[in-house]
Protein backbone atom coordinates (compact mmCIF):
# COMPACT_ATOMS: atom_id res chain seq x y z
CA UNK A 1 0.00 0.00 0.00
CA UNK A 2 1.38 3.05 -0.75
CA UNK A 3 2.37 5.54 2.39
CA UNK A 4 2.54 9.25 0.65
CA UNK A 5 4.43 11.63 3.07
CA UNK A 6 5.29 8.46 4.98
CA UNK A 7 7.82 6.02 6.01
CA UNK A 8 7.45 3.14 3.00
CA UNK A 9 8.47 0.50 5.63
CA UNK A 10 6.21 -2.47 5.95
CA UNK A 11 5.35 -4.44 9.37
CA UNK A 12 3.92 -3.70 12.50
CA UNK A 13 4.39 -1.00 14.29
CA UNK A 14 4.75 -1.04 18.46
CA UNK A 15 2.46 2.42 19.25
CA UNK A 16 0.62 4.88 16.60
CA UNK A 17 0.46 8.26 18.55
CA UNK A 18 -2.34 10.12 16.52
CA UNK A 19 -1.64 14.32 15.99
CA UNK A 20 -4.88 16.68 15.37
CA UNK A 21 -4.31 19.49 13.59
CA UNK A 22 -4.93 21.63 16.20
CA UNK A 23 -2.36 19.74 18.41
CA UNK A 24 0.81 21.07 17.01
CA UNK A 25 3.00 21.37 20.15
CA UNK A 26 6.53 19.53 19.29
CA UNK A 27 7.01 19.67 23.39
CA UNK A 28 3.74 17.94 24.03
CA UNK A 29 4.41 14.82 26.35
CA UNK A 30 3.20 12.17 23.94
CA UNK A 31 5.57 12.86 21.98
CA UNK A 32 8.91 12.23 24.59
CA UNK A 33 7.36 8.55 25.15
CA UNK A 34 7.50 7.47 21.49
CA UNK A 35 10.44 5.72 20.47
CA UNK A 36 11.98 7.29 17.42
CA UNK A 37 12.67 3.45 16.14
CA UNK A 38 9.74 1.65 17.18
CA UNK A 39 6.66 4.06 17.23
CA UNK A 40 5.25 6.45 14.44
CA UNK A 41 2.70 9.29 14.28
CA UNK A 42 -0.06 9.85 12.12
CA UNK A 43 -1.49 13.11 10.88
CA UNK A 44 -4.68 13.54 8.69
CA UNK A 45 -5.55 15.73 5.79
CA UNK A 46 -9.43 15.07 5.29
CA UNK A 47 -12.40 16.10 3.36
CA UNK A 48 -14.60 15.31 6.21
CA UNK A 49 -13.54 18.03 8.39
CA UNK A 50 -12.66 21.14 5.87
CA UNK A 51 -16.40 20.59 4.53
CA UNK A 52 -18.44 19.19 7.10
CA UNK A 53 -19.56 23.21 7.61
CA UNK A 54 -18.13 25.79 5.00
CA UNK A 55 -14.76 27.06 6.49
CA UNK A 56 -13.10 30.23 5.40
CA UNK A 57 -10.43 29.90 3.11
CA UNK A 58 -7.68 31.50 5.64
CA UNK A 59 -8.80 28.81 8.13
CA UNK A 60 -8.38 26.22 5.84
CA UNK A 61 -4.52 27.22 4.79
CA UNK A 62 -3.60 28.28 8.25
CA UNK A 63 -4.88 24.28 9.48
CA UNK A 64 -2.96 22.27 6.46
CA UNK A 65 -0.10 24.91 6.19
CA UNK A 66 0.19 24.68 10.26
CA UNK A 67 0.19 21.08 9.80
CA UNK A 68 2.49 20.48 7.31
CA UNK A 69 5.11 22.73 8.57
CA UNK A 70 4.59 20.35 11.83
CA UNK A 71 5.41 17.41 10.06
CA UNK A 72 8.86 18.93 8.79
CA UNK A 73 9.82 19.54 12.36
CA UNK A 74 8.68 16.22 13.32
CA UNK A 75 10.84 14.47 10.30
CA UNK A 76 13.66 16.88 11.14
CA UNK A 77 13.53 15.50 15.10
CA UNK A 78 13.80 11.79 13.89
CA UNK A 79 9.70 11.01 14.17
CA UNK A 80 8.80 8.67 11.58
CA UNK A 81 5.52 10.15 10.48
CA UNK A 82 2.70 8.73 8.42
CA UNK A 83 1.20 11.83 7.05
CA UNK A 84 -1.86 12.08 4.71
CA UNK A 85 -2.44 14.74 1.94
CA UNK A 86 -5.50 15.81 1.01
CA UNK A 87 -5.10 14.47 -2.71
CA UNK A 88 -3.08 11.55 -2.27
CA UNK A 89 -5.02 8.88 -3.48
CA UNK A 90 -6.09 6.60 -1.20
CA UNK A 91 -6.87 8.92 1.14
CA UNK A 92 -10.91 7.69 2.48
CA UNK A 93 -11.65 11.59 3.52
CA UNK A 94 -12.78 10.72 7.23
CA UNK A 95 -10.53 10.24 10.35
CA UNK A 96 -12.05 7.00 11.11
CA UNK A 97 -11.52 5.41 7.66
CA UNK A 98 -7.76 7.22 8.06
CA UNK A 99 -7.28 5.69 11.24
CA UNK A 100 -8.64 2.60 10.74
CA UNK A 101 -6.75 2.56 6.88
CA UNK A 102 -3.69 2.60 8.98
CA UNK A 103 -4.06 0.83 11.89
CA UNK A 104 -4.86 -2.07 9.65
CA UNK A 105 -1.94 -2.02 7.35
CA UNK A 106 0.71 -1.78 10.87
CA UNK A 107 -1.72 -3.30 13.02
CA UNK A 108 0.37 -0.88 15.89
CA UNK A 109 0.34 -2.60 19.49
CA UNK A 110 -1.50 0.38 21.20
CA UNK A 111 -2.98 3.88 19.74
CA UNK A 112 -2.22 6.69 21.48
CA UNK A 113 -3.80 10.12 21.09
CA UNK A 114 -4.02 13.44 23.22
CA UNK A 115 -7.54 15.04 24.04
CA UNK A 116 -9.48 15.83 21.03
CA UNK A 117 -10.44 19.69 21.64
CA UNK A 118 -13.99 18.05 19.71
CA UNK A 119 -16.75 16.27 21.10
CA UNK A 120 -17.40 14.78 17.89
CA UNK A 121 -13.86 14.18 16.79
CA UNK A 122 -13.29 12.10 20.65
CA UNK A 123 -16.88 10.45 19.70
CA UNK A 124 -15.16 9.44 16.04
CA UNK A 125 -12.31 8.29 17.63
CA UNK A 126 -13.43 6.10 20.31
CA UNK A 127 -15.61 4.35 18.08
CA UNK A 128 -13.79 3.23 14.81
CA UNK A 129 -10.89 2.16 17.46
CA UNK A 130 -13.28 -0.11 19.54
CA UNK A 131 -14.17 -1.88 15.94
CA UNK A 132 -10.58 -2.77 15.22
CA UNK A 133 -10.10 -3.71 19.06
CA UNK A 134 -6.80 -2.16 19.35
CA UNK A 135 -5.92 -0.59 22.78
CA UNK A 136 -6.28 3.36 22.55
CA UNK A 137 -5.23 5.51 25.54
CA UNK A 138 -5.83 8.75 25.16
CA UNK A 139 -3.44 10.95 27.74
CA UNK A 140 -4.81 14.49 29.22
CA UNK A 141 -3.78 17.74 26.85
CA UNK A 142 -1.21 18.87 29.13
CA UNK A 143 -1.26 22.08 26.77
CA UNK A 144 -4.54 23.41 29.20
CA UNK A 145 -3.66 24.56 32.87
CA UNK A 146 -6.64 23.05 34.16
CA UNK A 147 -7.44 19.25 32.93
CA UNK A 148 -10.67 18.15 32.71
CA UNK A 149 -10.87 16.17 35.63
CA UNK A 150 -9.69 19.08 38.10
CA UNK A 151 -12.31 21.69 36.22
CA UNK A 152 -15.19 18.91 37.43
CA UNK A 153 -14.29 19.39 41.07
CA UNK A 154 -14.37 22.99 40.42
CA UNK A 155 -17.84 22.98 39.14
CA UNK A 156 -19.27 20.27 41.72
CA UNK A 157 -22.63 21.20 43.21
CA UNK A 158 -22.88 24.65 41.37
CA UNK A 159 -25.81 25.75 39.72
CA UNK A 160 -23.96 28.22 37.29
CA UNK A 161 -20.55 28.95 37.54
CA UNK A 162 -18.64 32.07 37.90
CA UNK A 163 -15.25 32.79 35.95
CA UNK A 164 -14.62 35.15 38.61
CA UNK A 165 -13.94 32.30 41.25
CA UNK A 166 -12.34 30.08 38.74
CA UNK A 167 -9.72 33.10 37.58
CA UNK A 168 -9.01 33.63 41.25
CA UNK A 169 -8.58 29.85 42.09
CA UNK A 170 -6.01 29.61 38.86
CA UNK A 171 -4.11 33.01 39.80
CA UNK A 172 -3.30 31.57 43.32
CA UNK A 173 -2.31 28.02 42.11
CA UNK A 174 0.09 29.03 39.36
CA UNK A 175 0.80 32.31 41.38
CA UNK A 176 0.30 34.91 38.55
CA UNK A 177 0.32 38.03 39.39
CA UNK A 178 0.14 37.82 43.27
CA UNK A 179 1.64 38.85 46.43
CA UNK A 180 1.24 36.16 48.69
CA UNK A 181 -2.11 35.21 48.87
CA UNK A 182 -3.42 38.74 47.49
CA UNK A 183 -3.30 40.05 44.12
CA UNK A 184 -0.94 42.10 42.75
CA UNK A 185 -1.75 45.88 43.14
CA UNK A 186 -4.76 44.90 45.47
CA UNK A 187 -7.77 44.04 43.09
CA UNK A 188 -8.21 41.00 41.49
CA UNK A 189 -9.58 42.54 37.99
CA UNK A 190 -9.17 46.08 36.09
CA UNK A 191 -11.58 45.88 33.77
CA UNK A 192 -12.86 49.26 34.58
CA UNK A 193 -9.61 50.77 33.48
CA UNK A 194 -10.05 48.70 30.13
CA UNK A 195 -12.99 50.10 28.46
CA UNK A 196 -11.64 53.16 26.30
CA UNK A 197 -12.84 54.09 22.94
CA UNK A 198 -10.83 55.69 20.71
CA UNK A 199 -12.65 58.79 20.80
CA UNK A 200 -11.63 61.31 18.30
CA UNK A 201 -8.48 60.06 17.87
CA UNK A 202 -9.11 58.11 14.99
CA UNK A 203 -5.52 59.02 13.25
CA UNK A 204 -3.54 57.52 16.78
CA UNK A 205 -0.45 55.48 14.77
CA UNK A 206 -1.39 51.93 16.08
CA UNK A 207 1.82 49.51 15.55
CA UNK A 208 1.03 47.13 12.76
CA UNK A 209 0.78 43.28 13.51
CA UNK A 210 3.60 41.22 12.42
CA UNK A 211 2.99 39.94 9.43
CA UNK A 212 4.31 36.50 7.94
CA UNK A 213 4.62 35.72 4.37
CA UNK A 214 3.89 32.91 2.58
CA UNK A 215 6.61 30.31 2.22
CA UNK A 216 6.31 27.93 -0.68
CA UNK A 217 4.48 25.59 1.23
CA UNK A 218 2.13 27.79 2.36
CA UNK A 219 1.74 28.96 -1.30
CA UNK A 220 1.07 25.34 -2.10
CA UNK A 221 -1.47 25.04 0.11
CA UNK A 222 -3.14 28.03 -0.60
CA UNK A 223 -3.15 26.64 -4.34
CA UNK A 224 -4.95 23.75 -3.19
CA UNK A 225 -7.46 25.63 -1.34
CA UNK A 226 -8.07 27.89 -4.19
CA UNK A 227 -8.61 24.73 -6.54
CA UNK A 228 -10.46 22.31 -3.88
CA UNK A 229 -12.71 24.79 -2.06
CA UNK A 230 -13.05 27.23 -4.67
CA UNK A 231 -16.63 28.20 -3.36
CA UNK A 232 -15.94 28.03 0.38
CA UNK A 233 -16.28 31.86 2.16
CA UNK A 234 -13.59 34.86 2.33
CA UNK A 235 -10.45 35.31 0.36
CA UNK A 236 -6.83 34.75 0.28
CA UNK A 237 -5.11 37.86 -0.33
CA UNK A 238 -4.34 39.00 2.89
CA UNK A 239 -3.21 35.36 4.35
CA UNK A 240 -0.24 36.66 6.65
CA UNK A 241 -0.40 34.38 10.02
CA UNK A 242 2.08 32.59 11.72
CA UNK A 243 2.01 28.64 10.90
CA UNK A 244 5.48 27.37 12.65
CA UNK A 245 6.56 27.05 16.18
CA UNK A 246 9.32 30.14 15.43
CA UNK A 247 6.95 32.45 13.83
CA UNK A 248 4.40 31.69 16.58
CA UNK A 249 6.95 32.93 19.31
CA UNK A 250 8.09 36.19 16.98
CA UNK A 251 4.33 36.95 16.99
CA UNK A 252 4.41 36.52 20.63
CA UNK A 253 7.61 38.71 21.22
CA UNK A 254 5.88 41.56 18.44
CA UNK A 255 2.68 41.79 20.95
CA UNK A 256 4.71 41.89 24.13
CA UNK A 257 7.39 45.09 22.78
CA UNK A 258 4.92 46.92 20.63
CA UNK A 259 0.86 46.97 21.73
CA UNK A 260 0.33 44.55 25.11
CA UNK A 261 1.27 48.39 27.13
CA UNK A 262 -1.69 49.95 25.50
CA UNK A 263 -3.64 46.68 24.97
CA UNK A 264 -6.11 46.96 28.30
CA UNK A 265 -7.04 50.54 28.19
CA UNK A 266 -8.27 50.24 24.15
CA UNK A 267 -9.18 46.06 24.37
CA UNK A 268 -12.93 47.07 23.95
CA UNK A 269 -12.24 49.95 21.27
CA UNK A 270 -13.60 49.54 17.75
CA UNK A 271 -11.99 51.64 14.69
CA UNK A 272 -13.38 51.41 10.76
CA UNK A 273 -10.35 50.21 9.25
CA UNK A 274 -8.30 49.01 12.21
CA UNK A 275 -8.65 44.59 12.66
CA UNK A 276 -6.23 44.69 15.44
CA UNK A 277 -5.56 47.57 17.00
CA UNK A 278 -3.64 46.30 20.33
CA UNK A 279 -4.84 43.22 20.10
CA UNK A 280 -2.58 40.26 20.15
CA UNK A 281 -3.83 38.20 17.59
CA UNK A 282 -2.17 34.69 19.05
CA UNK A 283 -5.29 33.03 19.50
CA UNK A 284 -4.88 30.91 15.87
CA UNK A 285 -1.03 29.89 17.41
CA UNK A 286 -2.84 28.96 21.46
CA UNK A 287 -5.37 26.88 19.41
CA UNK A 288 -2.90 25.06 17.33
CA UNK A 289 -0.66 24.43 20.55
CA UNK A 290 2.20 25.81 18.26
CA UNK A 291 2.65 28.46 21.68
CA UNK A 292 1.94 27.18 24.85
CA UNK A 293 -0.48 29.48 26.91
CA UNK A 294 2.55 29.20 29.73
CA UNK A 295 4.86 31.24 27.55
CA UNK A 296 2.23 34.04 27.02
CA UNK A 297 1.29 34.60 30.29
CA UNK A 298 5.00 34.29 31.66
CA UNK A 299 6.13 37.17 28.92
CA UNK A 300 2.84 39.61 30.00
CA UNK A 301 4.24 39.22 33.46
CA UNK A 302 7.30 39.53 32.55
CA UNK A 303 6.84 42.88 31.28
CA UNK A 304 5.20 44.29 33.94
CA UNK A 305 7.56 43.46 36.79
CA UNK A 306 10.33 45.07 33.95
CA UNK A 307 7.93 48.19 33.85
CA UNK A 308 6.97 47.78 30.03
CA UNK A 309 3.47 47.85 30.31
CA UNK A 310 0.75 48.67 33.11
CA UNK A 311 -0.67 46.49 35.25
CA UNK A 312 -4.00 46.72 33.87
CA UNK A 313 -2.94 45.95 30.34
CA UNK A 314 -1.10 42.52 31.58
CA UNK A 315 -4.16 41.25 34.20
CA UNK A 316 -6.36 42.07 31.22
CA UNK A 317 -4.40 39.87 29.07
CA UNK A 318 -3.86 37.28 31.45
CA UNK A 319 -7.46 37.10 32.33
CA UNK A 320 -8.46 35.97 29.42
CA UNK A 321 -5.45 32.97 29.19
CA UNK A 322 -5.52 32.10 32.27
CA UNK A 323 -9.58 32.57 33.46
CA UNK A 324 -11.49 32.54 30.58
CA UNK A 325 -9.76 30.28 27.47
CA UNK A 326 -9.13 27.57 30.48
CA UNK A 327 -12.82 28.16 32.00
CA UNK A 328 -14.89 27.83 28.31
CA UNK A 329 -12.77 24.44 27.91
CA UNK A 330 -13.86 23.57 31.29
CA UNK A 331 -17.77 24.00 30.75
CA UNK A 332 -17.27 22.65 26.90
CA UNK A 333 -16.28 19.16 28.25
CA UNK A 334 -18.41 19.31 31.66
CA UNK A 335 -21.46 19.61 29.24
CA UNK A 336 -21.44 18.33 25.94
CA UNK A 337 -22.93 16.96 24.16
CA UNK A 338 -26.40 17.94 25.76
CA UNK A 339 -25.15 21.83 25.69
CA UNK A 340 -24.81 22.17 21.67
CA UNK A 341 -28.91 21.58 22.00
CA UNK A 342 -29.68 24.70 24.25
CA UNK A 343 -31.92 27.31 23.14
CA UNK A 344 -33.51 29.01 26.10
CA UNK A 345 -34.57 31.91 24.38
CA UNK A 346 -36.37 29.92 21.73
CA UNK A 347 -34.57 31.55 18.76
CA UNK A 348 -35.12 30.11 15.24
CA UNK A 349 -34.35 32.41 12.39
CA UNK A 350 -31.42 31.04 9.91
CA UNK A 351 -28.45 33.58 9.80
CA UNK A 352 -28.34 35.99 7.03
CA UNK A 353 -26.89 36.27 3.54
CA UNK A 354 -24.82 39.21 4.45
CA UNK A 355 -23.09 37.63 7.39
CA UNK A 356 -21.15 35.27 4.61
CA UNK A 357 -19.79 38.46 2.12
CA UNK A 358 -20.42 41.95 4.22
CA UNK A 359 -22.89 42.87 1.89
CA UNK A 360 -25.10 44.90 4.14
CA UNK A 361 -25.19 49.45 4.84
CA UNK A 362 -25.33 48.58 8.14
CA UNK A 363 -21.77 50.22 8.87
CA UNK A 364 -20.56 48.45 12.42
CA UNK A 365 -21.78 45.03 10.60
CA UNK A 366 -20.24 46.01 7.40
CA UNK A 367 -16.65 46.85 8.58
CA UNK A 368 -16.67 43.67 11.27
CA UNK A 369 -17.44 41.32 8.40
CA UNK A 370 -15.69 42.55 5.96
CA UNK A 371 -12.84 42.17 8.51
CA UNK A 372 -13.83 39.01 8.77
CA UNK A 373 -13.95 38.27 4.70
CA UNK A 374 -10.37 39.53 4.36
CA UNK A 375 -8.32 37.97 7.64
CA UNK A 376 -11.38 35.58 9.33
CA UNK A 377 -10.41 37.96 12.17
CA UNK A 378 -12.47 39.68 14.35
CA UNK A 379 -11.45 41.29 18.07
CA UNK A 380 -13.60 40.06 21.07
CA UNK A 381 -15.97 43.34 21.57
CA UNK A 382 -16.83 43.01 17.77
CA UNK A 383 -17.14 39.44 18.46
CA UNK A 384 -19.48 39.76 20.85
CA UNK A 385 -21.02 43.35 21.06
CA UNK A 386 -21.42 43.97 17.05
CA UNK A 387 -21.67 40.42 15.30
CA UNK A 388 -22.94 38.18 18.39
CA UNK A 389 -25.23 41.45 19.53
CA UNK A 390 -26.87 41.74 16.13
CA UNK A 391 -27.47 37.68 15.76
CA UNK A 392 -29.10 37.07 19.30
CA UNK A 393 -31.33 40.24 18.46
CA UNK A 394 -32.44 39.12 15.38
CA UNK A 395 -33.45 36.01 16.72
CA UNK A 396 -30.77 33.57 14.89
CA UNK A 397 -30.69 30.17 15.84
CA UNK A 398 -27.89 29.88 18.55
CA UNK A 399 -26.06 26.46 16.96
CA UNK A 400 -26.47 28.15 13.53
CA UNK A 401 -24.75 30.99 15.04
CA UNK A 402 -22.25 28.37 16.03
CA UNK A 403 -21.84 27.13 12.93
CA UNK A 404 -21.45 30.59 11.64
CA UNK A 405 -18.58 31.36 14.24
CA UNK A 406 -16.92 27.53 12.84
CA UNK A 407 -16.99 28.86 9.39
CA UNK A 408 -15.74 32.81 9.32
CA UNK A 409 -13.25 32.83 12.22
CA UNK A 410 -9.55 31.52 11.54
CA UNK A 411 -9.00 30.93 15.40
CA UNK A 412 -12.78 28.66 15.98
CA UNK A 413 -12.11 25.45 17.48
CA UNK A 414 -15.24 23.57 18.85
CA UNK A 415 -14.19 23.67 22.59
CA UNK A 416 -13.74 27.51 22.38
CA UNK A 417 -16.60 28.55 20.29
CA UNK A 418 -19.56 26.19 21.58
CA UNK A 419 -19.44 27.79 25.14
CA UNK A 420 -18.37 31.51 23.73
CA UNK A 421 -21.36 31.59 20.80
CA UNK A 422 -24.24 29.23 23.15
CA UNK A 423 -23.10 30.62 26.28
CA UNK A 424 -21.53 33.94 26.24
CA UNK A 425 -22.70 35.68 23.04
CA UNK A 426 -26.80 33.55 22.66
CA UNK A 427 -27.48 32.92 26.08
CA UNK A 428 -29.04 30.05 24.93
CA UNK A 429 -28.22 27.99 28.09
CA UNK A 430 -30.28 30.59 30.28
CA UNK A 431 -27.49 32.11 32.32
CA UNK A 432 -25.26 28.89 33.14
CA UNK A 433 -22.21 30.54 31.89
CA UNK A 434 -23.08 34.08 31.35
CA UNK A 435 -25.50 36.03 34.59
CA UNK A 436 -27.07 38.51 31.71
CA UNK A 437 -27.56 38.32 27.48
CA UNK A 438 -25.41 40.46 26.24
CA UNK A 439 -28.17 42.93 24.86
CA UNK A 440 -27.13 46.01 23.86
CA UNK A 441 -28.56 48.89 21.43
CA UNK A 442 -26.42 51.39 18.78
CA UNK A 443 -25.89 53.71 21.70
CA UNK A 444 -23.17 51.01 22.75
CA UNK A 445 -21.70 50.75 19.43
CA UNK A 446 -21.53 54.32 19.14
CA UNK A 447 -19.65 54.64 22.56
CA UNK A 448 -17.59 52.14 21.97
CA UNK A 449 -16.47 53.04 18.10
CA UNK A 450 -16.74 55.30 15.25
CA UNK A 451 -19.17 53.40 12.97
CA UNK A 452 -21.97 55.36 13.74
CA UNK A 453 -20.25 58.58 11.93
CA UNK A 454 -20.19 57.02 8.82
CA UNK A 455 -23.87 54.88 8.87
CA UNK A 456 -26.94 56.00 7.37
CA UNK A 457 -29.02 54.93 10.22
CA UNK A 458 -29.05 56.78 14.19
CA UNK A 459 -28.67 54.49 16.79
CA UNK A 460 -30.90 56.80 19.05
CA UNK A 461 -33.64 55.84 16.56
CA UNK A 462 -35.91 52.64 17.47
CA UNK A 463 -38.26 53.72 14.58
CA UNK A 464 -38.46 55.20 11.19
CA UNK A 465 -36.67 55.64 7.65
CA UNK A 466 -33.42 56.22 9.64
CA UNK A 467 -33.67 54.05 12.39
CA UNK A 468 -30.93 51.90 13.60
CA UNK A 469 -31.74 48.52 12.92
CA UNK A 470 -29.84 47.25 15.96
CA UNK A 471 -31.48 49.52 18.16
CA UNK A 472 -35.07 48.38 16.98
CA UNK A 473 -34.15 44.81 17.52
CA UNK A 474 -32.99 45.97 21.24
CA UNK A 475 -35.97 46.82 22.43
CA UNK A 476 -38.02 44.39 20.21
CA UNK A 477 -35.50 41.66 21.88
CA UNK A 478 -36.28 42.85 25.42
CA UNK A 479 -40.16 43.02 24.33
CA UNK A 480 -40.61 39.62 23.14
CA UNK A 481 -38.10 37.97 25.65
CA UNK A 482 -39.78 39.36 28.75
CA UNK A 483 -41.25 36.27 30.05
CA UNK A 484 -38.00 34.82 30.03
CA UNK A 485 -35.33 36.95 30.99
CA UNK A 486 -37.45 40.16 32.65
CA UNK A 487 -37.08 38.97 36.26
CA UNK A 488 -33.14 39.05 35.77
CA UNK A 489 -32.15 41.54 38.55
CA UNK A 490 -29.09 42.40 36.06
CA UNK A 491 -31.53 43.39 33.28
CA UNK A 492 -33.99 45.60 36.06
CA UNK A 493 -32.38 48.70 34.57
CA UNK A 494 -33.40 47.76 30.73
CA UNK A 495 -36.43 46.79 31.77
CA UNK A 496 -37.17 49.42 33.11
CA UNK A 497 -36.55 51.42 29.98
CA UNK A 498 -38.88 49.60 28.57
CA UNK A 499 -41.83 50.02 30.22
CA UNK A 500 -41.42 53.83 29.70
CA UNK A 501 -42.43 53.04 26.09
CA UNK A 502 -45.84 53.68 25.57
CA UNK A 503 -47.94 50.51 24.06
CA UNK A 504 -48.18 52.41 20.70
CA UNK A 505 -44.27 52.91 20.39
CA UNK A 506 -43.87 48.95 21.18
CA UNK A 507 -46.20 48.54 18.56
CA UNK A 508 -44.45 50.40 16.24
CA UNK A 509 -41.50 48.82 17.33
CA UNK A 510 -42.66 45.76 17.04
CA UNK A 511 -44.13 46.41 12.87
CA UNK A 512 -40.34 47.62 12.09
CA UNK A 513 -38.61 44.69 13.72
CA UNK A 514 -40.80 42.37 11.34
CA UNK A 515 -39.80 43.83 8.37
CA UNK A 516 -36.45 43.88 9.43
CA UNK A 517 -36.87 40.13 9.94
CA UNK A 518 -38.22 39.26 6.90
CA UNK A 519 -35.62 41.93 5.01
CA UNK A 520 -33.21 39.93 6.37
CA UNK A 521 -33.89 36.56 5.67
Amino acid sequence: MKQPQAETDSGSIRKLLIVFGDQLSIDAAQLAHLDKQQDAILMMEVDDEATYIPQHKIRLVLFFSAMRHFREALKKKGYRVFYTELEDGENTHSFAGEIKRFVQNYKPEQVLAAEPGDYRVMNSLQVVMNSLEVPLDIVPDQHFLCSRHDFQRFAEGQKSLLLESFYRQMRRRYGVLMQGDEPEGGHWNYDKDNRESFGNNETLKVPKVKSFAPDNLTRKVMDLVERRYPDSPGQLDFFDYPVTREQALEALQDFIEHRLSEFGRYQDAMVTGQPYLYHSRLTCVLNLHLLDPREAIDAAVEAYYAGKAPLNSVEGFVRQILGWREYVRGVYWLKMPEYEHQNALNANLEMPGFMWTANTDMRCLQDCLQQLVDHAYAHHIQRLMVLGLFSLLLGVNPWKVHEWHMSMYADAVDWVSVPNVLGMSQYADGGFLATKPYAASGNYIQKMSNYCRQCRYNPKQAVGEKACPITTLYWDFLDRNKETIGHNHRMKFQYANLVRKSDEELLAIREQADSLRKRFA
